[in-house]
């Protein structure tokens, strides 16, 4: 059992960590869940790799190949999106048809890397369009050409931003969630029950050529 494991079940919380994981010669960005009893649930390991300036992760990561996983926890069904994950619609998705109530989304995100606004907005319509929890935790500090900017917070299924950290400070973001809110959401009442997944794959597999 390791450190974060027993100090799981030394608390009894659920802990989702992020950590560089080495896999033979693969190095992954990935989050180990743990359940409050201490058991390793599962790792999630990030699928999309990015490139562009001060971000050139496509050199020494290699993309995740564990799919798109919720991991029924003691504190609900929980899903992960690793930074660059929550940028990709079919990801998100993916975690809502798994049965996510809540969707942790562990991130390294810069000062005024998006336009005014959209670095909450992103979360906001995820949550909103699929009807569950979103949690955003952003690291904070300089590093070489980037200033992490905090400001981690969590929205409901409604959209709303029910809690929010400081800009640029290390800070502690606590927030109450009522699952039982999630079968009010209009993802639950009405988006999720009149999907066309059947159509789905030739609309987003087509090549624009």
């Amino acid at each position: 059992m390791t450190a974060f494991q027993r100090k799981a079940k030394e608390l009894g919380i659920v802990t989702v960590i992020n950590l560089y994981e080495r896999d033979g010669e693969h190095t992954y960005d990935s989050s180990p869940v743990i359940d409050a009893d201490g058991t390793l649930l599962g790792v999630t390991r990030m699928i999309h790799i990015t490139d562009y300036p001060c971000f050139h992760e496509q050199g020494y990561y290699t993309p995740g190949d564990k799919g798109a996983p919720v991991y029924k926890t003691k504190a609900g069904n929980i899903g992960v999106a690793i930074c660059y994950d929550r940028h990709f619609p079919e990801y998100m998705r993916a975690l809502a048809v798994g049965g996510a109530d809540l969707v942790i989304i562990p991130q390294a995100g810069a000062v005024d890397e998006w336009p005014d606004g959209l670095y909450e907005a992103e979360m906001r319509v995820a949550a909103f369009q699929n009807g569950y929890f979103t949690a955003l935790c952003n690291r904070v500090g300089k590093e070489d050409c980037l200033d992490f900017a905090g400001e981690s917070f969590v929205c409901g299924a409604d959209g709303e931003v029910i809690a929010r950290g400081a800009k640029s400070q290390d800070e502690i973001v606590y927030a109450e969630i009522d699952y039982a809110k999630l079968g009010e959401s209009s993802a639950r009442r009405l988006f999720m029950q009149h999907r066309r997944p059947e159509l789905y794959p030739d609309w987003i597999t087509k090549s624009k050529h």
